[in-house]
């Protein structure tokens, strides 16, 4: 049989030795999340212990955990080694997204100019081919007057130089021909 003297002081040491023993079981990591749990397992083991005394224990509360200086110190390093990693893996998240970014834009830009370039491109080649048809169209319509009024501009320009040597295309005798026939015309008409 247990005898107390001073029963608040040995209920106060009770409590002390078996809340004790109850938050030195759990890892300090995890002090903040188990703390509260365990305060149902220490009200039990508690109430185990003083119900020979005739004392009933209806409630425990931890309201705070001081853990020795060398261990606060070793918390206190472990927490800002953790929030030295975080802000490390913080940046260099950040650093990746924006390297993304950036390349998805340089990627976009380029799509884009491939597409301006390769429509400039159409467009230019549909102007070259209406231009082409135009101009065939025009052609269609020239005769050998014409053909040979174009021919002696050309003539006329090239004597106009100061060129030493005159050149003259293959056809000529088929357009002396062809004016000889036009003059006889002419002074055939005059007549």
């Amino acid at each position: 049989m247990v005898r107390v003297v001073n029963f608040a002081g040995a209920a106060q040491g009770i409590a002390t030795t078996t809340l004790r023993a109850v938050t030195g079981d759990i890892l300090l990591d995890d002090v903040p999340a188990k703390a509260r749990a365990d305060q149902s397992g220490a009200r039990q083991k508690l109430d185990e212990i003083t119900a020979p005394w005739g004392v009933k224990v209806t409630n425990v509360e931890i309201r705070e955990i001081v853990p020795p200086k060398d261990v606060q110190d070793a918390m206190n390093r472990q927490l800002s080694a953790e929030r030295n990693r975080r802000a490390v893996v913080t940046d260099a998240d950040g650093k990746r997204e924006a390297a993304i970014k950036v390349a998805e834009g340089e990627k976009q830009a380029a799509i884009l100019k491939a597409e301006g370039d390769r429509q400039a491109a159409i467009l230019r080649a549909e102007g070259f081919a209406l231009a082409l048809d135009k101009i065939f169209a025009v052609a269609q319509g020239v005769d050998a007057k014409t053909m040979s009024l174009q021919y002696l501009e050309a003539l006329k320009s090239i004597g106009a130089s100061p060129a030493t040597k005159l050149v003259f295309p293959m056809e000529l005798t088929g357009l002396l021909r062809l004016f000889t026939h036009y003059a006889e015309q002419a002074m055939a008409e005059q007549r």
